[in-house]
């Protein structure tokens, strides 16, 4: 520090106050973290919302803005002297843009650090910060040097920047082939149009071009090279500190989803009380028959830990893409992340390994030793570590939900037919037998039946002149000394630590998912498409003021009738309840006001800017005007043409583009427009302008939005693959103007868009507005041109409350005048971004600095009250007018409805394989998988024991487990990633919810009819089951039932809850009751008459009873020795496991009825459920 303050005083440097703070206190030791952490949160204005969650798509949290700002701060805050920053002024006002790259100005010059900015639209004086400037084009770099040199390169390329134009703005366009003979100045020249390459060659015969290849070309001093300049070092922090680091963020977020812990927990809890109460030791002997519902009972305390381990999976992978870009960037090595997650799950896999336990032992009635209870325990907390890890592991090389349900279900699989159960050891064929001892759950079997079996009171009792214990072990193929058990509790603690090492080993290797795009020259894309490429859509169009579409001159095109309507509003409120962490550091009012009696009203035909710093609640009154606002508390007037808003009519005539682009992703440009046009169009609308094949005003509307040059293309992931983020914003638009509303609410429109590409969609709102419709926007840092295209605009202050209400005028007259009259304001400098200065005047600081309140002078304003008796005559209704009505609620018939939502999800389910394809692969292989383990066995001339029976009961009991949470693992991230989707067309009023959850329903049946075909093709014969056409048709009926209600119950889940980590939760739960209750691990006879009602709405009991009556129901010639005794099959069946023939055509409406069920109740909390909080 003490060199930085001799270099400041020789170079006549006096540093910014902040800065100077921020550097002597983050030099000494112990203040380093806080001050700088703190320092940097103010300058971002990340303080306001230091103790606010962040939020998802699900949940509201800080708003875009500051998300933005929180991504820079989390770089900054950091040790580097090197930062790379990408677009970070994405979401922010231009005011905290300018305040941001000023404090990196002022830290690349006094620490001397190395800092490269990417923006997108910045204005003139947020680039006149900048020391050198780089511009490409087609991936070429066409200028690389000094600041101050760069206007003049391209003046002496024949192009000048003309007055009232940023340097930025101008720097974009002229690269543009539509642009660029605007800003020609060779007058008397003729223009040629001078491509990038033209440009690239001329920078390098240039000064600044030679200057730069001269410097390149020489080899670095390594004598000016600074001691510190190398770091040997890769993470700031010791090993330690970064373990501890990790170790503290890790408690962080599990004390933050304690709720999903404890509903766990009480879940294990639950089902411990009902398996206890099922084998309720009154009722349980010690004989060969109740042997072997102990043995049960042991592999359902197995089998329902690992299941309770698949929310892990979901949980793993939910928390990979901040891993990813936190590993990437070096805040800490794989390893430090894999530990606490491992070490941090050990309670927890006690404390439900302890809850198991202790409640289920002695209600069991298992032998009632200490050692034996507390041996038990041992085993079953391991098993649970066992598992966590293992999918931790698997999630680690999956990386997304839909791979990690298909890859998570194929170990479990494995793991369970594997294991000892299902099928004996004895019973695996004998090149397979290897598979028992790489299988964890075999170990957990060893342990806990060597433990229960080798107890006294199960030797002292003989069978065929061998102790009972020994006996039940033999048949099950796990006959070993009891020194065996501590070779399990090795095996299983070797296993925990392969698989944590596995899970390192993959965070460390595995790299981010996703798909890098190339970037070509528009030459070499000419050369590949053979055609001329002017038409393309990355080139913008010259100028705002274009030529207005859909109006009674443009001859040819389709002019949809709709009704102009003024929204007006006084006094609206919005409070909501006040977080608990503000509440802890001393605010006591129970609710918090976001929205302060904001009066307005906006117009048709007038183009209205809703602009405020961030933070300001710019989209918090969209929401409330619009209705989309799901919590808090509304208070105020909102009217629509005079009456009052009524949301179910207001949704039929407006349009809502969301700031994030909410669109299903396997659906192109194109198809996305016409299913809007399809649904919110109304019927009296020419088919031809709506529906396919045609669809007129569908390419009427791309045309607008100029979205035709690439209606072919899918819309994608963000940020994964497919459009880019200004298509997607010109696709938002698109899809709500193709519904003809009167009003439209646009939500930050330019957010994330570079200068071209903010015209291009600004250009396509403007076309709107001037058809005569209402338009509001919110925008943040508008250029000189996007700003004044605006007619009105409605300026808010930090707090919600509203400072300006008027016209923008002329070059911004209007706006200018009234804060310039306003004293002590500084006058707006020649040039200067009128928006920028705006915002800049009108800060909080200044407001401290000048002592005024500006929406305190905005409400004794002349023009506060004129706009407050113009709001007052426009809430009036208009003579000869009536309220809005429409006969249907929504635009379509339901008919018309599905129809349409099965079109898209037909659409989609096709261009998904990572779904679709995936889970019938897998399914084909499973069949494989279990045609091989069972060959032949299903073939009644094969069964001789009770044991033949139990392995072909396992054999389906394992399959149907296997492809039912398969299925229903598989689809949950499926529909969740709709569901979004589903939000937002629900609140637009674009159908019944009844008619989305039944086309989703129904366009899954063929996928898993085919599923059914391909088990009946391959396991079908492979198992040995008999071919007739009734036992044929009766399994693949029973199949594609149980298949369906698995599927429908995964979509039930994540309609039920608000993520897919808690209906995780929730399907495991359904999963362990359901293979409590199936009749495979305790038969009917033996549950208790108070749980008998669960085994008859099980759905799993009722697919065993089904398959095994129509298969060997009928064999009562059949002969076998069961126990000791000589009994039928058909008779054994009934006898032992309850199944009966005479319930087969009550088994077959029990199938159907349940895939119904599950469908209607999916219908119904899509129709009733709302989990987006905003």
């Amino acid at each position: 520090m003490k060199e930085v303050i001799r270099r400041e005083k020789e170079a006549g440097i006096t540093p910014d106050p902040d800065v100077d703070t921020y550097m002597k206190a983050i030099s000494v030791e112990g203040l380093e973290r806080s001050m700088q952490t703190d320092y940097i949160m103010k300058i971002m204005g990340l303080d306001i919302c230091a103790d606010v969650l962040i939020g998802d798509a699900m949940r509201r949290g800080i708003s875009g803005g500051e998300k933005k700002r929180l991504t820079t701060g989390e770089m900054i805050v950091g040790p580097s002297k090197a930062l790379f920053m990408d677009e970070i002024s994405t979401g922010l006002d231009s005011s905290t843009t300018f305040q941001i790259v000023s404090c990196l100005q002022q830290l690349a010059h006094i620490s001397e650090s190395t800092i490269l900015v990417s923006l997108l639209q910045p204005a003139p004086e947020t680039y006149q910060l900048f020391d050198d400037i780089i511009l490409m084009a087609e991936g070429q770099i066409v200028y690389h040097g000094p600041k101050s040199c760069i206007m003049s390169f391209f003046e002496s390329c024949g192009f000048k920047c003309p007055g009232r134009k940023g340097d930025a703005d101008f720097l974009q366009e002229v690269l543009s082939k539509k642009d660029q003979q605007q800003y020609w100045s060779r007058t008397e020249e003729g223009y040629n149009f001078v491509t990038v390459d033209q440009f690239c060659d001329k920078f390098k015969a240039s000064q600044s071009g030679q200057n730069l290849a001269a410097e390149l070309s020489k080899p670095y001093d390594e004598s000016k090279g600074h001691n510190n300049a190398l770091s040997f070092s890769i993470y700031s922090l010791s090993k330690w500190d970064l373990l501890k680091a990790c170790f503290a963020r890790e408690l962080l977020l599990m004390k933050r989803n304690a709720f999903i812990y404890i509903a766990k927990t009480i879940q294990l809890g639950l089902l411990a009380v009902i398996t206890g109460t099922v084998f309720l030791r009154t009722r349980m002997s010690v004989d060969r028959i109740h042997a072997n519902y102990y043995m049960g009972s042991l592999f359902y305390a197995l089998l329902l830990l690992m299941v309770n381990g698949f929310p892990e999976l979901a949980m793993t992978i939910d928390s990979l893409p901040v891993f990813y870009k936190q590993r990437d960037d070096y805040f800490y090595p794989a390893w430090a992340y894999a530990i606490p997650s491992f070490i941090l799950k050990i309670p927890v896999s006690l404390v439900e390994s302890v809850a198991w336990t202790t409640i289920s032992y002695y209600l069991i009635g298992y032998t009632p030793e200490a050692s034996r209870f507390f041996c038990q325990l041992l085993v079953l907390f391991l098993m649970h570590t066992v598992t966590l890890s293992m999918f931790r592991c698997i999630a680690s090389y999956c990386q997304t939900m839909v791979a990690g349900s298909v890859g998570g279900t194929m170990a479990f699989l494995a793991t369970l037919l594997f294991g000892g159960f299902i099928i004996p050891r004895s019973f695996l064929p004998n090149w397979l037998k290897w598979g028992f001892w790489l299988s964890p759950l075999s170990y957990g079997e060893i342990g806990l039946t060597g433990n229960e079996f080798l107890a006294q009171r199960w030797l002292e009792i003989m069978v065929s002149g061998v102790a009972l214990g020994r006996r039940i072990l033999m048949d099950q193929g796990v006959d070993f000394s009891s020194y065996f058990y501590w070779i399990s509790i090795g095996a299983l603690l070797g296993f925990t630590l392969m698989f944590n090492v596995g899970f390192a080993i993959g965070l460390t290797i595995k790299k981010v998912p996703g798909t890098s795009r190339a970037i070509i020259s528009r030459n070499k894309l000419t050369r590949f498409d053979g055609g001329d490429q002017d038409n393309n859509t990355e080139n913008m169009m010259p100028k705002l003021q274009a030529e207005t579409v859909l109006s009674p001159n443009r001859t040819g095109r389709m002019v949809l009738p709709f009704t102009p309507l003024i929204i007006s509003f006084q006094d609206v409120n919005y409070y909501v309840d006040t977080p608990a962490e503000m509440r802890g550091h001393g605010y006591i009012e129970k609710k918090l006001q976001l929205l302060h009696n904001i009066t307005g009203a906006f117009q048709p035909g007038v183009l209205s800017a809703l602009m405020g710093v961030t933070g300001a609640g710019k989209t918090t009154l969209l929401d409330v005007l619009s209705g989309r606002k799901t919590g808090g508390v509304i208070e105020g007037d909102i009217r629509i043409g005079g009456y009052p808003k009524i949301q179910q009519t207001f949704a039929r005539i407006s349009g809502y583009c969301e700031q994030t682009d909410v669109h299903s992703p396997q659906i192109t440009v194109s198809e996305s427009v016409a299913y809007s046009a399809w649904l919110r169009l109304p019927p009296e609308v020419d088919s031809k302008a709506r529906n396919f094949p045609s669809q007129e005003f569908v390419k009427e509307v791309l045309e607008i939005i100029e979205l035709d040059e690439i209606r072919d293309f899918l819309v994608g992931i963000p940020g994964v693959n497919g459009l880019s983020t200004e298509q997607r914003k010109r696709l938002t638009i698109a899809v709500e103007l193709v519904s003809n509303p009167s009003i439209i609410f646009m939500d930050e429109p330019t957010s994330g868009l570079d200068a071209r590409a903010a015209a291009i969609v600004m250009r396509a709102v403007k076309n709107v507005a001037d058809t005569g419709r209402t338009v509001v926007c919110t925008i943040h840092q508008p250029s000189i041109d996007i700003f004044e295209a605006f007619d009105e605009l409605m300026l808010m202050k930090r707090g919600g409350e509203l400072i300006y209400a008027g016209p923008v005028g002329h070059h911004s007259c209007e706006v200018i005048k009234y804060f310039q009259a306003i004293p002590g304001v500084a006058r707006i400098k020649e040039n200067y971004n009128p928006s920028t200065w705006m915002l800049e005047v009108t800060s909080t600081s200044m407001e401290l600095q000048l002592g005024v309140d500006f929406a305190q002078m905005y409400r004794e304003s002349s023009m506060c009250k004129d706009k407050d008796m113009l709001v007052k005559r426009l809430s009036m209704p208009v003579p000869g007018t009536s309220d809005l009505h429409f006969p249907t609620q929504f635009p379509q018939k339901f008919r018309e409805q599905f129809k349409a939502c099965l079109w898209k999800q037909c659409l989609s389910y096709w261009r998904t394989p990572s779904y679709n394809l995936v889970r019938i692969v897998s399914l084909a292989v499973a069949c494989i998988f279990f045609g091989v383990l069972f060959w032949q066995q299903g073939n009644i001339n094969h069964i001789n024991d009770q044991q033949g029976l139990f392995t072909i009961l396992g054999c389906m009991y394992g399959f149907i487990l296997f492809s039912g949470v398969n299925n229903c693992q598989s689809v949950m991230p499926f529909v969740s990633v709709e569901r979004s989707v589903v939000y937002r067309e629900r609140f637009a009023g674009m159908y019944s919810p009844w008619a989305y959850s039944f086309a989703q329903v129904a366009m899954e049946i063929p996928y898993v009819l085919v599923q059914v075909v391909l088990f009946m093709l391959i396991a079908y014969p492979m198992i040995g089951y008999e071919w007739t056409v009734a036992k044929f048709f009766w399994f693949m009926y029973t199949m594609l039932c149980t298949l369906l209600y698995f599927v429908y119950l995964g979509m039930l889940m994540v309609s039920l809850t608000p993520n897919i980590q808690v209906a995780s939760i929730l399907a495991s739960m359904f999963y362990t009751l359901q293979n409590l209750m199936s009749g495979f691990i305790v038969p009917a006879p033996q549950i208790p008459k108070w749980w008998i009602w669960l085994y008859y709405i099980s759905p799993m009991s009722w697919t065993l009873n089904v398959f095994f009556t129509t298969q060997f129901g009928d064999h009562n010639d059949r002969m076998i020795v069961v126990f000791e005794e000589t009994k039928s099959v058909a008779a054994f069946m009934m006898d032992y496991f309850g199944f009966r023939r005479d319930l087969l055509p009550l088994g077959a409406v029990a199938l159907a009825a349940f895939p119904v069920l599950f469908a209607v109740l999916f219908g119904y909390n899509i129709s009733k459920l709302n989990f987006q909080r905003r």
